[in-house]
Parts: structure tokens; C-alpha cells; sequence
């Protein structure tokens, strides 16, 4: 099959393109079908037929047309999922060391703790805050 290097190299030029193209496809797929909620059923279904017809020259075009909007929308997408991953971490780590620190000095005040205790609670939640801030970011 590959008798010579430069068959070869046109080989894996060919190949190295059909990839690109597949990836863009998803892509440009992915983003009208989830991420574009404002274009029409018609327009998606004029796209996707292009996409089959003319592979290449309608990713172009798609790409240079809807690219910003394509790059906003899988922005806002991230900024999304990273919302509800911090809100379920959250969630996750149960008390917020607002409660926390409200908890013991309700028991500070009822005698039941020591100042020097409570400050060692405090210490204690704020330091969990921090430790949850930073698995966050």
C-alpha cells in the first residue's frame, strides 16, 4: 500500500484531515443541536445537509459565520456545569462555617464552652472554608 514515503506522507495527510474534519463536525453538531436553542428545526436541518454535501467548505463557513457565537455558547456551557459542580460541592460538604460558628457561639454562651474553645471551633470552620474554596477553584 505505501510503496514509497511520499505515499505514505499523502497517507497521513488524508487521514490527519478526515480527523480534523470529524472533530470539527461533532463540534459544529454538538453546538447546534445542544448549545443553540435559538435556531430554527429548518436552519439546523439546512446546516446538517450541507455538513453531508459539501463537508469541508460548510465547517468553513460555519466556523468563520457562527464562530464567536459558537465559542460564547460552549463558554456560558462550562460556566454552567461549574455552577452546579460548586453549588453540589457545597451541598456535599453539609453546614457552612457561618452555622458552624453560629453553633458554638450559641454554646458560649450558654456556658458550655470555654472562650478559648470556641475560638478553637471558630478557627476550626473558617479553616474548612478555606480548605473548600480552594477544591473549588
Amino acid at each position: 500500500m505505501w510503496n514509497s514515503f511520499w505515499s505514505f506522507l499523502w497517507s497521513t495527510v488524508v487521514i490527519f484531515a478526515f480527523i480534523a474534519y470529524l472533530m470539527i463536525l461533532f463540534n459544529i453538531l454538538v453546538d447546534l443541536f445542544w448549545r443553540d436553542h435559538k435556531t430554527s428545526g429548518w436552519i439546523k436541518a439546512v446546516w446538517v445537509i450541507f455538513l453531508v454535501v459539501l463537508p469541508y467548505v460548510t465547517a468553513l463557513v460555519y466556523l468563520i459565520a457562527r464562530g464567536k457565537g459558537m465559542a460564547e455558547r460552549a463558554r456560558e456551557q462550562a460556566l454552567q456545569a461549574k455552577r452546579e459542580t460548586d453549588d453540589y460541592i457545597r451541598q456535599a460538604a453539609g453546614r457552612s462555617p457561618a452555622q458552624e460558628i453560629a453553633d458554638a457561639k450559641a454554646l458560649l454562651d450558654a456556658g458550655t464552652i470555654t472562650h478559648s474553645e470556641f475560638d478553637g471551633l471558630k478557627a476550626k470552620a473558617l479553616g474548612q472554608q478555606l480548605a473548600m474554596d480552594r477544591m473549588v477553584r
